[in-house]
């Protein structure tokens, strides 16, 4: 076991919260692995964007933009920091956040806490700017204009970042995936784009809980508005009837190995929808294995958060190296090659 993994299991001794805490503070330390190893093969394109390899961070590990480089120099091709709205929040009362370790899931209901979009911006604008940063915004949960608040986060971090999410698919904020909806989408998505100025690429990031004339609405007003992608997808809000674990019944979005059949099928039925907008799959990625068959089913790259709560930082570098493995055995010269191709 590497000091890392070692550094992992002593974490899984506290509650998950806390163990989260304490390692952004040991990332901020510098005590995080490094890997500046690259793979051709693994070199790919997300909306224009060039990416080292195509395993991202997905946002909820560095809500407050504290330790993304540390985390590209962990070995993540991009890095998604947040949930921030444009006001601090404390979000929901703890306990918010449970592993499920027999399950090897994680539920959370942490309702958007962060500092705020100011101190998001600083952090982000005292960057040297090595690498590809995203931003993923959020609403305030008691705003009297919600849509305005995706417009304010815009605008302020508009050459701060490389892209950016618009969140409207957290199950922990109340109302919130409702602008998932045909009407409030357009409106969310008009507003947007009037306030867009950057080429910054702009993805909507969407339930795993969707049906399938959903799929093809919200493909349709992504398409229609010209966004640049969608990421599928959040944590889910149903409850496989294979969990074991105690902490099953806790409310909040589920996310881990139960999500990744469900997030990549509803990710093959997204790329069916637009076969020309990027993709990035999410959901239960734990492996090299994992990571190509979200390729395979369409996803231009993927992004993982939960299975790290398990295998520590240094997953990241195997993912990487299975990857590679999987794509030249398969005969594909590159992550382009294979994507769609399952």
């Amino acid at each position: 076991m590497s000091l890392h993994g070692l550094a992992t299991w002593a974490l899984r001794g506290l509650d998950a919260e806390t163990a989260h805490g304490l390692a952004i503070k040991g990332l901020k330390a510098g005590l995080g692995p490094r890997d500046g190893r690259l793979d051709p093969t693994l070199h790919t394109t997300l909306a224009g964007l060039r990416l080292p390899n195509p395993v991202g961070l997905a946002a909820g590990f560095d809500k407050d933009a504290e330790v993304p480089d540390a985390m590209l120099a962990a070995g993540f091709g991009f890095v998604e920091c947040g949930t921030v709205t444009p006001l601090r929040q404390a979000g929901n009362p703890r306990p918010r956040l449970f592993r499920l370790t027999a399950d090897r899931a994680v539920i959370n209901r942490m309702g958007f806490n962060n500092r705020g979009l100011e101190a998001f911006a600083a952090r982000l604008a005292g960057r040297a700017r090595r690498g590809v940063v995203g931003a993923n915004l959020g609403a305030n949960k008691d705003s009297a204009d919600r849509i305005g608040d995706y417009v304010a986060g815009l605008r302020r971090l508009q050459g701060l970042c490389d892209y950016f999410t618009v969140n409207v698919s957290s199950p922990n904020t109340p109302g919130l995936r409702h602008l998932q909806s045909k009407d409030a989408l357009d409106e969310l998505l008009g507003r947007l784009a009037d306030a867009r100025t950057g080429t910054a690429p702009i993805f909507l990031k969407v339930a795993p809980d969707l049906e399938a004339e959903e799929v093809e609405a919200i493909a349709a007003a992504v398409t229609r508005h010209r966004f640049d992608g969608i990421i599928v997808a959040n944590t889910t809000l149903s409850r496989p009837e294979t969990l074991s674990a105690p902490e099953k019944g806790e409310a909040g979005g589920l996310s881990g190995a139960p999500l990744f059949a469900l997030s990549t099928e509803v990710l093959r039925r997204f790329r069916q929808a637009a076969p020309r907008l990027a993709l990035i799959g999410v959901g239960g990625i734990a492996s090299g294995a994992d990571a190509y068959a979200k390729i395979r089913a369409g996803a231009d790259a993927v992004q993982l958060y939960s299975a790290l709560a398990y295998e520590g930082p240094d997953l990241v570098r195997r993912i990487k190296r299975e990857l590679a493995a999987l794509l030249k055995a398969d005969g594909f010269a590159s992550v382009a090659e294979a994507r769609g191709r399952g």
